[in-house]
């Protein structure tokens, strides 16, 4: 909708609201002279309860959603009682002739009506007070920044590609095979990092004597020899990493290491044979010996 037709229609909109309350100034001024109050007063008395509906209306506008519908109750309850208000005009006629009038002639609906139309002016001091004390304390939100056609992503551009002019990924018209664009994109600067992990730390000091170890470090061989004393008695089942590393207390490579190597010490150790030895008496005859 272009502005000029909106500047028409909230124009149009501001007549109707002016005629209608026009209309219903005449009713409510002289349900206010009715009730006891003075020329002045009754003058007034309209914008007391037309006049706060029209408050209450802009306040639901500008609000945010927790305090729009209290706006909106405020609206719906006084716009019920100009109703009301304007009805009882129009059926009692004593109400024209602008003087004390009873607004009805039961007796418990006169008390009501006058009960109604003396409570309007409390509450538009109270409600009032209340829609304009929220609508000036209340800080509207930021508005959305409208990203532009180059911030946008290709899904919130719309038409942005031709479908025609897409090749199909399955069936391709053109039979001779075509060279893809190749797309260059910019070199990011890499910061170096090996540069700063290869600096070596700096020794911040020796290492206390109460934190060394109390064994000193053995060399291979040394271990070799410990652990062939350990186990000369074992058995070959019970010739294991773990076993081994239990009782050289090493760790568990090097009593891999020393499992294989005794391992293979027994797997190449040389069987003894029996050999005979000469009898004292000068026999031939075969000795055994270990």
């Amino acid at each position: 909708m272009s502005r000029a037709a909106k500047f028409w229609m909230v124009t149009a909109l501001l007549v109707v609201v002016a005629m209608a309350f026009r209309v219903s100034w005449n009713a409510l001024r002289d349900v206010a002279v009715a009730i006891g109050a003075d020329k002045d007063a009754a003058f007034v008395y309209p914008l007391v309860v037309d006049g706060l509906m029209a408050l209450a209306l802009v306040a639901a506008l500008v609000l945010p959603q927790a305090n729009r519908s209290f706006a909106l109750r405020v609206l719906a309850g006084y716009t019920v009682a100009s109703l009301v208000l304007n009805y009882v005009h129009g059926l009692v006629p004593t109400l024209h002739n602008g003087g004390r009038a009873r607004l009805a002639d039961w007796a418990p609906a006169h008390w009501t009506l006058v009960l109604l139309a003396s409570s309007l002016p409390v509450g538009s001091i109270f409600f009032g007070s209340d829609l304009v004390a929220k609508v000036l304390h209340h800080k509207p939100e930021p508005e959305e920044i409208d990203r532009s056609p180059a911030n946008r992503s290709v899904s919130d551009l719309r038409g942005s590609a031709d479908p025609e002019s897409l090749d199909s990924v399955y069936e391709s018209p053109d039979p001779q095979p075509t060279v893809p664009a190749v797309v260059v994109e910019p070199v990011r600067p890499v910061k170096s990092v090996a540069a700063q992990a290869s600096r070596s730390r700096r020794a911040t000091g020796t290492v206390p004597k109460s934190a060394r170890s109390a064994r000193p470090t053995r060399t291979p061989d040394e271990l070799l020899g410990e652990a062939r004393s350990v186990t000369a008695d074992w058995p070959d089942d019970r010739l294991t990493a773990d076993a081994i590393r239990t009782a050289v207390r090493t760790s568990a490579v090097n009593a891999r290491t020393l499992r294989d190597a005794l391992k293979a010490e027994r797997a190449v150790k040389p069987i003894l044979h029996a050999v005979p030895e000469p009898d004292e008496t000068g026999d031939d005859g075969p000795a055994l010996t270990a």
